[in-house]
Order: structure tokens, then C-alpha cells, then sequence
């Protein structure tokens, strides 16, 4: 099993045992593997990470919750939940926010569950009403910097069901300038200006 963490659009992979994807990604010339767990080794990945020639970061330990631990704690962890909308034609709900097409989601508030902030980013950035929530579809991993701080972000995803037109109303104020309902058959086009954490989710729909 392993935990796949996006740096931009470079991969690190947290894993309790190497299986064929893996073993193959460690014979990549600018793939770095790490089997120690420690704070430096962890330090000297991603001091690597941020070279242009770096493809792919693989740290194993046997004890994946031990080296999910060890490696959070060097990042201010920040939870969001979002969706993967569906209507009545099978049409998949994307949003564009900052010249990228995305997913609609948001963090987690206090006191609110996961499935709770699933649903109210969804309606807060699409205007949508009478969301149906369905099961979870994965959690995705990706880490930015802010005011100094070195983030890492889960996202929480689920599917989710709406019935009858209604009226999408793009939340502006989150950098939001378009909504559209797009067939299966037609989002490798929309895969091609994504974030990666966001294209591994819309192949799962």
C-alpha cells in the first residue's frame, strides 16, 4: 500500500511495500528512495524535491502509520472535503479557478464532519441545492506554501448526486469564474489543464 503526495507536480510516494509500480519507479534515474525513517533522511528528500531533475520521492517503512507520522509532522496539515457532482445526463460538474479546471472543495470548518464540508463547499461554490451525497471516492495529498508555512493538504472526495436543472452561480469570491457540466467521454480534454492530485481523481469517475 502507499500514500502518493504531490510537490507541485512531482510525487512522493509513502509505502509499506514495493510492489511492481514501485520497484519499477525506483530503477527511474531521478527517482530518490529512502528506507530510513528519520528526521534528516526525511529533510534530505525534500531538500531534493525542489531540483528540476527530480522525478519521484519513495520512502518505505513496514509500519505505514509510523511513516505517515513521521512525515506529516514537517508540514502544518490543513483538511478539505469536496465532490465530484453528477446530474441526470452523467455529466460531471467542473469549476475554473485560476486558469486551471478543478473540482469544487474547501476546508474543513470546527465542529463539521467531513461529509458535512463535502457538501456545504459544494453548494458555497456552485450554488447548487439538494445535494445527494454518495460514498467516498478517495483522499488526495498535495503540499503548498503559505505566509511561510509549509502546508499539506487532504482532500476528501466523495460522489455526489443532483437532480433537476438548476441555476449554477460560480463563488466569485473564491477565485471562481466558470461551471460546466461535462460528459465522461469529453474530460481528457479538461485533464490536460488540471492540477495532478485533481487528475487522479476525475479518472476514478
Amino acid at each position: 500500500m502507499h500514500i502518493k503526495i504531490y510537490f507541485g507536480d512531482k510525487p512522493v510516494y509513502l509505502c509499506n511495500e514495493i510492489d511492481a509500480f514501485i520497484h519499477e519507479l525506483m530503477h527511474h534515474p531521478d527517482a530518490v528512495f529512502i528506507d530510513e525513517l528519520s528526521g534528516p533522511a526525511i529533510k534530505s528528500l525534500l531538500h531534493e524535491i525542489v531540483k528540476p531533475d527530480f522525478h519521484a520521492g519513495i520512502i518505505w517503512n513496514q509500519d505505514l502509520d509510523l511513516l505517515k507520522k513521521s512525515f506529516f509532522k514537517h508540514f502544518l496539515q490543513v483538511t478539505a472535503a469536496g465532490g465530484l457532482v453528477e446530474n441526470e445526463k452523467g455529466e460531471l460538474l467542473l469549476i475554473h479557478r485560476r486558469g486551471k479546471w478543478d473540482l469544487p472543495k474547501g476546508k474543513l470548518d470546527k465542529g463539521e464532519s467531513i461529509e458535512q464540508c463535502a457538501v456545504r463547499e459544494v453548494e458555497e461554490e456552485t450554488g447548487l441545492k439538494n445535494i445527494e451525497l454518495k460514498a467516498p471516492v478517495t483522499v488526495t495529498y498535495h503540499t503548498y506554501d503559505e505566509f511561510g508555512k509549509h502546508i499539506l493538504k487532504d482532500s476528501h472526495w466523495f460522489k455526489m448526486k443532483v437532480n433537476g436543472h438548476q441555476q449554477l452561480i460560480p463563488q466569485t469570491e473564491e477565485d471562481i469564474t466558470q461551471l460546466k457540466w461535462v460528459k465522461k467521454k469529453e474530460l481528457g480534454e479538461y485533464l490536460k489543464n488540471t492540477f495532478p492530485s485533481v487528475k487522479d481523481v476525475l479518472e476514478l469517475f
